[in-house]
């Protein structure tokens, strides 16, 4: 009962955190907005039937019932057609939508408003209001990497032994148990026991696993003397690493194969030991490029969707699993939270520090989204305007007319594909989070 209490707390704890990053969001395009004279007659956390409003000044507040988004109303988003009327005498289907998209904008245009509309603004205003939104994302992803890091830290591998193998598997087995031909690892075979800090090899202080690692692999067949340190006091060992065969891992931690793709191995002195993870806090420097990383992290996902797409379908109508770094949907990131919340393995400390993680992940991933060049998100206003700068500025060089705002409403009908598309990927990673969910702890 209490496990299902945590995985509930979670859920919330992601959602509150969703929901004041939204909010965070929509404030990015509502301060520059109404700094820059137009007129905002909405401010919404949601979608769908209002729950809540209260109007101030000429602004209505409010949240909405389906909290997976949000959206400021703008007057004039869209330009009057070329002949200076919101309509033309085209009828088509195609061509009805951008009318009434340019209609819809004309109706938001009280009498004497027409200085406030959006569309009017220089070009570097519509930019600073439509990436206001995404850049408070990305500050909210700033400051949680720095609470997280220099806060709690990052977790890196002890001195400690965090586990000791009991046999030798050869290089590329995925058995989880000794078979009877399997010889002792020489970890085990020492006495080395999960819990023992090392001291010293051979004389030479430890002061990293990495340095211990080293010893080891360099010292297949030869007789180590292993000072660790068990329950406050020293205890002497005799470490004879084994000549075994291991993977070869690239700087992704990922094994190397080769043209066959086959695994490539090395033969090393192992051990059989492995390292307890500890919390070590980070300098401020470390924040900018942790940020960074996530953002070409989430950027590769992007680029590569349609795959991600068709890896994720395959897993929820087949048999083959989830990738743990492929896209998934508010849902499965509310149900990594709650298991988060659940696990009796984790402290405290280290489940406030995973939330946090989460939720500074997420706010990279809106960033992201937000900013790629497609209508109706945040990128595809900022492409709009940047073409139009573009247009504006060889007219001027070249000293033709003034081409005007570029027309928006024409992209609706690529619009309504776009909403289509991301609907249709959006109940995918929704039913897939549900039937086959990523798989992150075991």
């Amino acid at each position: 009962m209490d496990s299902v209490l945590l995985f509930v707390l979670g859920v919330v704890i992601l959602a509150v955190g969703l929901a004041v990053s939204i909010a965070l969001h929509e404030i990015g395009h509502l301060v520059p907005a109404k700094l820059f004279g137009v007129k905002v007659t909405q401010y919404m956390i949601g979608f769908g039937p209002t729950l809540w409003s209260k109007r101030k000044g000429e602004t209505e507040y409010g949240v909405k019932a389906i909290p997976f988004g949000g959206y400021i109303s703008m007057i004039g988003m869209f330009p009057p057609a070329k002949d200076g009327t919101s309509r033309s005498a085209n009828t088509g289907f195609l061509s009805s939508l951008a009318q009434d998209a340019r209609s819809a904008s004309a109706e938001t245009i009280g009498e004497g408003e027409e200085h406030r509309a959006f569309y009017r603004l220089p070009v570097w205003k519509r930019i600073i209001i439509m990436f206001g939104g995404p850049f408070m994302n990305l500050l909210i992803a700033v400051v949680l990497f720095a609470v997280l890091l220099m806060g709690f830290g990052s977790a890196q591998a002890s001195t400690t032994i965090g586990s000791v193998s009991s046999c030798v598997q050869p290089a590329g087995s995925t058995s989880t148990e000794c078979g009877p031909n399997d010889p002792a690892a020489p970890g085990a075979a020492a006495g080395m026991l999960p819990g023992d800090r090392l001291v010293s090899i051979d004389g030479t202080p430890v002061t990293s696993w990495e340095q211990s690692t080293e010893a080891i692999r360099a010292s297949a067949g030869t007789a180590l003397v292993v000072v660790v340190e068990r329950d406050g006091a020293e205890k002497t060992l005799t470490l004879t690493p084994l000549l075994t065969e291991r993977p070869v891992f690239d700087e992704a931690g990922k094994p190397v194969t080769d043209a066959a793709g086959a695994t490539v191995t090395t033969e090393v002195g192992f051990a059989g030991i492995g390292p307890a993870g500890e919390l070590v806090q980070q300098p401020a420097s470390a924040v900018l490029p942790a940020v960074g990383d996530n953002i070409s992290g989430v950027t590769h996902i992007i680029l590569n969707l349609p795959q991600r797409m068709v890896d994720v379908a395959n897993a929820a109508f087949g048999t083959e699993e989830r990738d743990p770094n492929g896209p998934i949907s508010v849902v499965g990131v509310g149900r990594v939270a709650g298991e988060i919340a659940a696990l009796d393995s984790l402290s405290v400390e280290s489940k406030v520090a995973s939330m946090v993680g989460l939720l500074a992940s997420l706010n990279i991933a809106l960033f992201v989204f937000n900013l790629v060049p497609l209508m109706p998100l945040d990128g595809g206003h900022i492409a709009g305007a940047l073409w139009e700068a573009i247009r504006r500025g060889f007219a001027k060089l070249f000293r033709k007319p003034d081409p005007g705002p570029v027309d928006m409403a024409k992209l609706m009908p690529l619009t309504m594909v776009v909403v289509i598309v991301l609907g249709g990927m959006s109940a995918l990673l929704v039913y897939a989070d549900i039937v086959k969910p990523v798989n992150l702890f075991g």
